[in-house]
């Protein structure tokens, strides 16, 4: 039965790969193998795991968080964030990139949606770093790993669903991974401040007269606009889980009202506005949702055919210590992340291997805030990387397929580097 379990795996994912539609090929070969191989009375406990999942509370936090993230990007907030964080940082060299980092940061702690935020920063910074003479490779490697950083800075719906799967307080993974976040966002300024004192050419300055010219024009305004209400709406989400005052669903529902209030202060609301919202939301929701209940029969059927107590022998038998076995795991999920969504490796591969990390005993919300940094590595990594699809989706005809692989290649091997120091350094995880 284990050897079933096992061939169920790989047959999914052979067709994923293959083309086959993630949230019918999980559901459906789960079922047919269910159906053939599982006793009839086992076979009835499938509902009522579907209905444990679809009245589960705390994923009714992803349609909230996806309707904030779409509704703040309506809203022009990128756009303005970008104009004044770019002038406030343009006397440096590489200040415009350094903005669009920082600009990144506050829109994945405020969406958490990484293809909005890709192809958002994408058509606003894109032409203008192009304009004023950035190297292509260094507007597009920042553009995409700024655009990422909603993978792992919370709130983020790869939390949520991580939090889920691995059976962990989604709230913990949220403070878990404040910090790593943080750091990262550090990092990545710390190399473009080097690259650009290094190469003044390629990240030229804004010139002085424009900066003036922005600052004369009722600047302070400009600033409260651009940072103020974007902020209360950061703190209100994050800092109700950070203080325990709300759960992580009734931040999100927080941040949804917040969102929408927000854009109706920058003019940008709407009947016609709000309806694309909602159909974008209905959209994403419903996809995470039919993938989740072919997970949910996946998970089942795999552990009824005993996979997971096979797999937790074979690796006992194979004297494999925590760390070897967690390497496995992370080289396993950064190489799925070339071919399959962050959502299916979420499903698939989080559900397996989650039972041997409690066997190992290893803190299941310090695995989640490493799997979360390996998946973000992996959306930015040539040939594959669903961020640089995005970002090519909206770049000017002169940018290449080859400036994007070339420039995101720094940012990656900073994210490699980082994920060693948090898999190194596990306290960083548990500062707050």
């Amino acid at each position: 039965m284990a050897i079933l379990a096992i061939l169920l795996f790989v047959s999914i994912f052979l067709l994923i790969l293959y083309g086959f539609p993630v949230a019918f090929t999980l559901g459906g070969i789960s079922t047919i193998y269910a159906l053939l191989f599982l006793d009839t009375a086992d076979f009835t406990m499938l509902p009522s795991r579907v209905m444990g999942t679809m009245t589960n509370y705390v994923l009714l936090a992803v349609p909230l968080f996806v309707y904030m993230g779409i509704m703040l990007e309506k809203s022009g907030l990128a756009e303005s964030l970008l104009e004044t964080m770019a002038m406030l940082f343009g006397k440096m060299k590489g200040g415009l990139a350094i903005s669009v980092v920082v600009v990144g940061a506050l829109l994945a702690a405020s969406t958490g949606i990484v293809g909005a935020t890709v192809i958002t920063m994408g058509l606003i910074s894109l032409p203008t770093m192009l304009n004023r003479g950035y190297k292509p490779e260094l507007a597009t490697g920042t553009i995409a790993a700024s655009g990422t950083l909603g993978q792992v800075i919370p709130p983020s719906v790869v939390l949520v669903l991580l939090g889920d799967m691995l059976g962990v307080t989604v709230g913990d993974l949220f403070k878990a991974a404040l910090v790593p976040g943080v750091l990262l966002v550090v990092c990545y300024i710390i190399y473009i401040a080097i690259y650009a004192q290094r190469n003044p050419e390629a990240a030229p300055s804004i010139p002085e007269e424009e900066i003036a010219a922005f600052k004369s024009e009722g600047f302070l305004r400009k600033l409260v606009q651009a940072f103020l209400l974007p902020f209360v709406l950061i703190v209100a989400v994050l800092g109700s889980i950070l203080t325990g005052s709300a759960t992580p669903t009734e931040a999100a529902a927080i941040g949804a009202m917040g969102a929408t209030l927000l854009t109706i202060t920058q003019g940008k609301f709407s009947i016609k506005v709000l309806n694309e919202v909602m159909r974008e939301t209905t959209h994403l929701t419903t996809m995470v949702f039919i993938i989740l209940l072919g997970a949910t029969t996946f998970t089942f059927v795999f552990r009824e055919l005993g996979g997971d107590t096979y797999l937790i022998n074979l690796i006992e038998e194979s004297n494999l210590s925590p760390n070897v076995f967690l390497l496995l795991v992370m080289i396993v999920v950064f190489i799925a992340g070339f071919f399959i969504d962050f959502i299916e490796i979420i499903f698939i591969i989080v559900p397996v291997v989650a039972p041997v990390f409690e066997v190992y005993e290893m803190d299941l919300i310090w695995i989640g805030i490493l799997l979360a940094l390996n998946l973000q590595t992996s959306f930015l990594s040539p040939p594959f990387g669903f961020s640089l699809f995005y970002l090519k989706g909206v770049a000017p005809p002169e940018i290449t397929t080859g400036h994007l692989y070339r420039g995101i290649i720094p940012f990656v091997i900073i994210q490699v580097v980082f994920l060693l120091l948090v898999i190194l350094f596990p306290w960083l995880v548990f500062m707050i």
